[in-house]
């Protein structure tokens, strides 16, 4: 244990800048040490998926300005697990921190495949710890613990400094049966909490829920009862890191007698991973996509990518007939083996019915159970409550209606210290009852294609109100004596045709520019930005008047000789 500091404002502090309020990106701090001189360890650096007022953007990123500016003080970033809303920012955003990277071995084999795919152009300092292993990161003492969830390898961290022990769940639930791994070992957590939890940060996600989850035992059982049963093809989409439900899904193809065919990079990069840490036994045996036409409807169970409506996975192609291998008919079954991914909605609804335009039949969990989450309801939120008897909560991964319901269980539940707090709000653990005493900056990074860009200016922003209102461009030539010297070119893209009066409404804006030229005195004419603005604001004021919208306007004024 680290030697005990002599500063009297030496405090303990949970920051996160990603991860409270919303589902996904989770990225949090812990730092112990004065206010001036912390040392930090980051938990986990994750990505979450963007909403439909981000258009253009592939994944979003946590804003690491804070972590960044110390980091030279940041000891280390522990992985908990190898979702990517808790392992997906590591390549983009690794090379800001250079820090070493602490993971159990299927987690780090997540990554070393990651990383593989990027070409082996960043090398991290790469630390594998065993699982239920206890190490060293700074001044930090950290154990994981493993939780059951729906990836391999979910680890708790149990943190231990001179201000006690914290205890960060990472996603968990309490499952008898998982298909992987082993149950929640509730001997440990209650020996820590003999030991003396002073906070526990807590899982959200499914806390507006009472009662307990179902096991992943009785989806294996309903999916073996459903695939024998179908009389044509069945197709199982699932998040491709649910290594149970691949195995589950084997399990219930041998048992129907059919083959098991496998689509998608995703699902064959996890399947790798499973095979070399064991999670898979090494005879796994699975067919590729390209064998997929060589055998009869009633042969096949399929499992591909795409649970979440991604434009280009397997199943969304398939379901638009643009598959080189993959097909679907009358009859064939589509299990969706998974939830939906708040703001995924629009993209699930639009492949789904692409599918039910084929014949297909679809199977969601509102029907039959045919997926459980990996997140703990009300009661076994209580249980951990009872096994830890912390003093005081800090609920994390949920949005905000999440975290609230959560302290109103916990406060509900006997525990006196509650504390809510936001991406960017510094809460002091220790000494003393948590509170929130500063704040960070933070916010959103977009990947854009091959770049990473700000969330809070850029493209992005112009291309949401593109999609909203649209775009008018004027392009005109004068001389450096204001004198036009062209006709006026316009070009309207996502502009309404006609006006309410049926009249066009180039013709009207047209106009709008010549009346706009011959009010500014020739004199001022010789000015190219007072003419370029006036037009601007003319022609915005000309569609508001028309069409109750201001698009985009942009004015290209060319000055010839």
């Amino acid at each position: 244990m680290p030697p005990q500091s002599s500063d009297r404002r030496d405090e303990l502090v949970f920051l996160a800048l990603g991860g409270l309020g919303e589902i996904g990106m989770n990225c949090y701090l812990y730092g112990l040490g004065p206010p001036r001189n912390r040392q930090w360890l980051m938990v986990d650096l994750g990505i979450t998926f963007p909403g439909p007022h981000e258009p253009g953007v592939d994944v979003v990123l946590p804003d690491l300005r804070f972590i960044v500016a110390e980091k030279h003080a940041l000891s280390g970033i522990v992985i908990t697990h190898a979702h990517e809303d808790h392992i997906g920012a590591m390549i983009e955003l690794w090379p800001e921190l250079q820090a070493p990277v602490f993971a159990t071995p299927f987690t780090m084999g997540m990554l070393k495949a990651k990383l593989a795919e990027f070409g082996g152009r960043l090398r991290p300092d790469l630390n594998e710890i065993p699982i239920d292993g206890r190490f060293d990161v700074g001044p930090f003492d950290l154990e994981f613990l493993s939780m059951t969830h729906s990836i391999p390898e979910t680890s708790a961290l149990a943190i231990r400094t001179r201000h006690g022990l914290t205890f960060h769940t990472s996603d968990w639930k309490i499952d008898p049966g998982p298909m992987t791994g082993v149950p929640i070992d509730g001997d440990k957590l209650q020996s820590l909490g003999k030991e003396g939890v002073q906070t526990l940060v807590c899982d959200s996600t499914n806390v507006l829920r009472d009662g307990v989850s179902p096991s992943e035992t009785d989806v294996a059982d309903k999916l073996t009862e459903i695939i024998k049963k179908a009389p044509h093809r069945v197709a199982v989409t699932t998040f491709a890191s649910n290594v149970g439900r691949v195995l589950a899904v084997a399990n219930a193809t041998r048992a129907a007698g059919r083959h098991l065919v496998v689509a998608g990079r995703a699902l064959h990069r996890v399947i790798e991973v499973a095979i070399d840490t064991g999670y898979l036994p090494p005879d796994f045996k699975y067919l590729g996509q390209e064998e997929f036409g060589y055998l009869e409807r009633d042969e096949i169970v399929v499992m591909l990518t795409g649970s979440q409506g991604e434009p280009r996975a397997a199943l969304s192609r398939a379901a638009d007939g643009d598959h080189p291998d993959i097909n679907f008919s009358k009859g064939d079954l589509i299990i969706y083996s998974s939830r939906n991914i708040p703001g995924n909605e629009k993209a699930i609804s639009r492949v789904q019915n692409a599918l039910a335009r084929l014949g297909c039949d679809i199977l969601t969990d509102a029907e039959e159970l045919v997926h459980v989450t990996g997140h703990p309801r009300q009661d076994e939120l209580r249980q951990m409550y009872s096994w830890l008897q912390p003093k005081s909560l800090i609920p994390m991964h949920g949005e905000g209606r999440h975290l609230r319901a959560h302290a109103k269980l916990a406060a509900r539940s006997g525990i006196q210290n509650v504390v809510v707090p936001e991406d960017g709000a510094v809460v002091r653990l220790a000494p003393g009852k948590p509170a929130i005493v500063d704040d960070a900056p933070v916010g959103r990074r977009y990947r854009d294609g091959k770049l990473i860009i700000p969330g809070d200016e850029g493209p992005v922003r112009e291309r949401r109100k593109l999609s909203a209102v649209g775009i008018a461009i004027v392009s005109l030539a004068m001389t450096r004596r204001g004198e036009i010297a062209s006709d006026y070119l316009l070009t309207l893209d996502g502009v309404p045709i006609l006006t309410k009066d049926e009249e066009l409404i180039r013709d009207v804006v047209l106009d709008t520019i010549d009346g706009t030229i011959e009010s500014i005195p020739p004199g001022r004419r010789k000015n190219p930005e007072l003419v370029r603005e006036a037009i601007r604001r003319a022609v915005r004021a000309t569609f508001n008047e028309e069409w109750g919208k201001r698009p985009i306007v942009k004015v290209l004024l060319h000055i010839v000789d």
